[in-house]
Formats: C-alpha cells, sequence, structure tokens
C-alpha cells in the first residue's frame, strides 16, 4: 500500500473524547479517494457509491500525523474499487481500514461511463 496524504490532527478534528472525529477521518479518506480516481481515470467528474465495512482499530489524538494509504483492488468498467489503511506516521498502528471503496467514472450527462482502464498508471508514464 502506498500512502499519499498525511494529515495533521487538530482541536477541530477532535470529537468529545478528544480523539479524532470518526466522520472527519471518513472524510479525509473519501476526498483521498476521489483524488487518486480522478488522477488514475483522467476524470474530474467521478463519485462515490460505495464503502464496505469500515473498521476502527485504534485512535488518535491532536498532534498526531496520520497517512491514508490508497490501493487499486480492481477495475471495474465504469468503476474504480480501491482499499485504504489510515495510520499513525511515527507509529505506523493502523487506525483505520476500509476493504473496498467503490469510485464510478461519470460521463457529461452524470451517468456511469465506461474509462477504459485496466491498471494502474503513474503520471510520470504519461509524459514519456
Amino acid at each position: 500500500m502506498k500512502f499519499h496524504t498525511r494529515k495533521w490532527v487538530k482541536p477541530e478534528d477532535l470529537n468529545a473524547n478528544a480523539t479524532l472525529f470518526g466522520g472527519r477521518l471518513l472524510e479525509w479518506i473519501d476526498e483521498e479517494a476521489a483524488l487518486y480516481t480522478i488522477i488514475q481515470l483522467e476524470n474530474q467528474k467521478v463519485v462515490t457509491k460505495y464503502m464496505s465495512e469500515i473498521d476502527f482499530k485504534a485512535s488518535a489524538k491532536q498532534g498526531d500525523i496520520v497517512e491514508i494509504g490508497i490501493e487499486v483492488v480492481n477495475f471495474g468498467r465504469a468503476s474504480l474499487v480501491l482499499s485504504c489503511e489510515v495510520r499513525n506516521k511515527m507509529t505506523h498502528e493502523t487506525i483505520i481500514t476500509i476493504s473496498n471503496i467503490v469510485m464510478v467514472n461519470l460521463g457529461e450527462d452524470g451517468k456511469a461511463k465506461p474509462h477504459g482502464k485496466t491498471e494502474v498508471e503513474y503520471v510520470a508514464d504519461r509524459l514519456k
């Protein structure tokens, strides 16, 4: 799994228990999944269709740095299935895992559109 983004847990990210609010973490994951999909499919029109079981394994507190890892599970006809792990950057303790996040490629009409991709591409390879 490649970890692409780091987030610093700030006071506004905390819940009543003074730990990272799960909703904020899911917001960060959803944004990271969208950005990853946009880059892979070369289309800014993508939406989150589905997230499988969300498994909270540990917590994070103010001042912690968390990193978000995304990995491709499968290329569908008009979708991309990702898995995600978020971990503490300093300790590498896993905070959350999500096995399947389904992102859908959209056309101009807002409907699912085949993307024609079958494998992970890196931007550096496209520039050659």
